[in-house]
């Protein structure tokens, strides 16, 4: 394997020490929203998705997953190559797009970049989707809100799923509380083995889901 590269979930993740990543950086600068690296997060939603894959619902040709305040956009580059998904990275700092395109190149896959708040996501732009994803996005007491409101907006869209992955910041907590008490999201712990060590906590609201 090459040096400053690792391997997850089937996908080469490049570090920051990477040349092709100090390349990358030196062209065309420092994400400045923490859009600075691969987040452990990633790994969750990776994890978790593994274990409850996502279905194709109102969109019967092609998985169409959106994945909000993207970064570097591991976790949806994961679903482009597990789930052969039509991918669409969004977040608020355009110069974490160059890093995102630069894992899908490796990866062997395509993604689609959205300049754009996520609390200016519209319940009409969620129509197009199947899936949203998100991963340590709610580091702010002023996410909080925000974040849960784009949730409220999903959960009217028929069909439409959001899962979302944290390492337990007291920000995202009252964030997926206020989703499971008013919403019935599932919230749940989560955790990944060495080599990855990963944990936190994943929220899945999810209309399609049935008890065993």
């Amino acid at each position: 394997m090459p040096k400053y590269e690792r391997q997850a979930y089937g996908l080469k993740i490049q570090q920051n020490s990477h040349p092709d990543i100090k390349r990358i950086r030196k062209a065309t600068g420092v994400p400045n929203i923490h859009g600075n690296k691969v987040w452990k997060s990633s790994l969750l939603v990776m994890d978790y998705l593994k274990e409850y894959p996502p279905q194709i619902t109102r969109n019967k040709k092609k998985l169409k997953v959106l994945e909000i305040g993207c970064g570097w956009g591991l976790s949806g580059i994961y679903c482009a190559k597990v789930f052969d998904a039509k991918v669409t990275g969004l977040d608020a700092d355009e110069t974490v797009f160059p890093y995102m395109e630069h894992h899908a190149i490796i990866n062997d896959v395509d993604v689609a970049t959205w300049k754009c708040r996520y609390e200016k996501v519209r319940k009409a732009d969620l129509e197009a989707f199947d899936l949203v994803i998100g991963t340590d996005i709610c580091f702010w007491d002023e996410m909080v809100d925000p974040l849960y409101n784009l949730v409220r907006r999903a959960s009217k869209v028929p069909g439409l799923r959001v899962v979302l992955a944290d390492p337990g910041r007291p920000t995202f907590s009252a964030m997926a509380d206020k989703c499971s008490a008013k919403l019935g999201a599932y919230l749940e712990p989560w955790s990944v083995p060495h080599p990855e060590n990963a944990s936190g906590w994943i929220m899945d609201l999810d209309p399609n889901w049935v008890e065993d």
